[in-house]
């Protein structure tokens, strides 16, 4: 998939990709969550890997019930590959009290009409 754009826009566009999947859990939007996880996706979970958009779904469907979000992140980190069809993003996850909890680490492919969609995605708690 060829492209004119350089790297920094495709970083922006990654980072506005990762605000706006953010988003869909304030918004409490599982719908909107899902239209970002590609349909080969691999959410690792701690191990135990989640494959493919359902399974993941199904699993963070959780996460969205109750009137407010259980935790909120943002990225600190955004790359964009040279060929520019691959991007990944790093940051905190802060639970709903403030304190900060875990890192995310996601992967996003460029889609020929979809933007970004996340194939990976993996979190691991921080050490207090």
């Amino acid at each position: 998939m060829k492209t004119d754009l350089s790297i920094t826009d495709l970083r922006e566009q990654v980072r506005q990709s990762e605000l706006a999947f953010a988003a869909t859990m304030a918004a409490r939007d599982l719908k909107a969550f899902s239209s970002f996880i590609a349909e080969d996706a691999v959410f690792i979970n701690g191990g135990q890997p989640l494959r493919g958009r359902a399974a993941i779904v199904q699993f963070w469907e959780r996460f969205f019930t109750g009137p407010s979000a259980p935790f909120s992140w943002e990225p600190s980190i955004v790359e964009v590959a040279s060929g520019g069809t691959l991007g990944y993003t790093e940051g905190p996850v802060t639970l709903a009290s403030g304190a900060s909890t875990s890192r995310f680490y996601t992967t996003w492919q460029r889609q020929a009409h979809d933007g970004w969609l996340v194939i990976f995605d993996n979190g691991y708690r921080v050490c207090q």
